[in-house]
């Protein structure tokens, strides 16, 4: 009884914001369509599902979704996927573009969109806000984050997570002292600080932040004063807070409420970071624990009828090992061999596919060689195509990522 009044005092005293607006330059040509969240992942998912699953199962029901470019396929998703809650219980999943309601800007960082949405928030009667972005693949229980920062009292609580110093680079680090109160962060610093304990580790911001209402409001309407401001939570808003001694760090990966311990954690944002993480969930034992049963990941599924393989005309048989097979894929005598396939993929005879992730409604023709690809909705690829051998051929007309994956972007169209 306990435990499900505290799972009503939450869902009734706090209000979550996802920041999903982001161009995602990085992931193009998959973002040149649709937003980063709303790209495809794992064989059925879309980036934001981690998200809103870790929401649904922590209690979280009332969420604000920041939509801002290339929204349609975000929306559309949200709408068939995650329509769900009650709004007569006060539950919600909302998408909100740019509104203007402060000038004529669309968002111009992560904390002017929260700004621009500072009457959302004010009527929500919420204590806490918690901001989440709606691009990173990881599952959190955030009730236990939640409870830490009632506790401490927090005007702002971070989740981090040790990284290797040199990756550090790439994020806010912070230093915190034994009360784990942030004493300095540093967005992206050149020469990151290390962990006492560690020098060859740092402790990086996640992007996942719990905030007391009141203090929000006010930092954020200073630094919407502010001309010289970025208006970013990690350049300019988390920094002015540690002066305050209101800042608290809370370790992802330890006790982490009822999801399981696989404390995975991933920034998608470019070609071979989304390349990668959709091939761990390929390896013997998948870092990122999709299965289970009590934190599924929710999404949107068409009906579609069972996968299945099936012998060609010639004999062949169809074939895939050490892969991910969603409803409607069809090998016809070809082979799919550790790959990820979407929806309706086809595979026809004799045709091999190998480390590639192939999204919806992909077809791939007889004896055509798919290898280290990614290959985007509704494209047909024709009768003996070779495709991620010859990496200088394959640059002339597709994408080639750094460590070499090629991209063909969606509804490619073939010679």
């Amino acid at each position: 009884m306990e435990q499900q009044a505290e799972g009503c005092s939450m869902k009734e005293e706090t209000i979550t914001v996802i920041l999903a607006g982001g161009e995602g330059k990085r992931l193009s040509p998959l973002t040149d369509n649709r937003a980063k969240p709303a790209v495809p992942f794992g064989g059925k998912y879309r980036i934001i599902d981690f998200t809103l699953a870790n929401c649904l199962h922590s209690g979280l029901r009332k969420i604000l979704v920041l939509t801002q470019y290339k929204s349609h396929s975000l929306q559309k998703h949200l709408r068939d996927g995650w329509s769900i809650f009650n709004p007569e219980l006060g539950e919600y999943v909302t998408a909100v573009p740019p509104q203007m309601r402060t000038g004529d800007n669309w968002y111009q960082g992560t904390a002017d969109a929260i700004y621009q949405n500072l009457y959302l928030l004010s009527r929500s009667d919420a204590k806490y806000v918690v901001v989440l972005s709606g691009d990173h693949i990881y599952r959190m229980d955030y009730a236990p984050m939640l409870k830490h920062h009632k506790e401490t009292k927090a005007d702002l609580t971070v989740a981090c997570m040790e990284v290797p110093r040199e990756e550090a680079k790439a994020f806010g680090v912070m230093e915190v002292n034994n009360q784990h109160q942030v004493q300095a962060f540093t967005e992206k610093p050149g020469n990151p600080a290390s962990l006492p304990n560690n020098p060859d580790s740092s402790l990086a911001s996640m992007g996942i932040y719990i905030f007391s209402i009141d203090k929000l409001v006010e930092v954020l309407q200073l630094d919407a004063e502010n001309p010289l401001s970025s208006h970013d939570f990690g350049k300019d808003i988390i920094p002015k807070l540690i002066d305050g001694r209101g800042v608290y760090a809370y370790r992802f990966g330890g006790e982490e409420g009822r999801v399981s311990q696989d404390a995975y954690w991933r920034d998608v944002g470019t070609i071979d970071a989304f390349y990668q993480s959709n091939m761990d969930l390929l390896k013997v034992q998948p870092p990122l624990d999709i299965y289970q049963q009590d934190w599924p990941i929710r999404t949107y599924e068409p009906q579609l009828p069972p996968a299945r393989t099936v012998s060609s005309a010639t004999g062949n048989e169809g074939i895939f090992i050490n892969s991910i097979i969603s409803n409607g894929v069809v090998i016809a005598g070809g082979s799919a061999q550790n790959s990820v396939l979407f929806p309706k993929v086809s595979i026809e005879n004799a045709a091999v596919v190998i480390n590639s992730i192939l999204f919806e409604g992909v077809e791939v023709g007889e004896d055509a060689h798919l290898e280290n690809c990614i290959v985007d909705k509704n494209v047909q690829i024709p009768a003996g195509t070779i495709i991620g051998v010859d990496k200088k051929k394959d640059a002339e007309r597709f994408d080639v990522s750094k460590n070499g994956v090629v991209v063909i972007p969606s509804s490619y169209k073939f010679g």
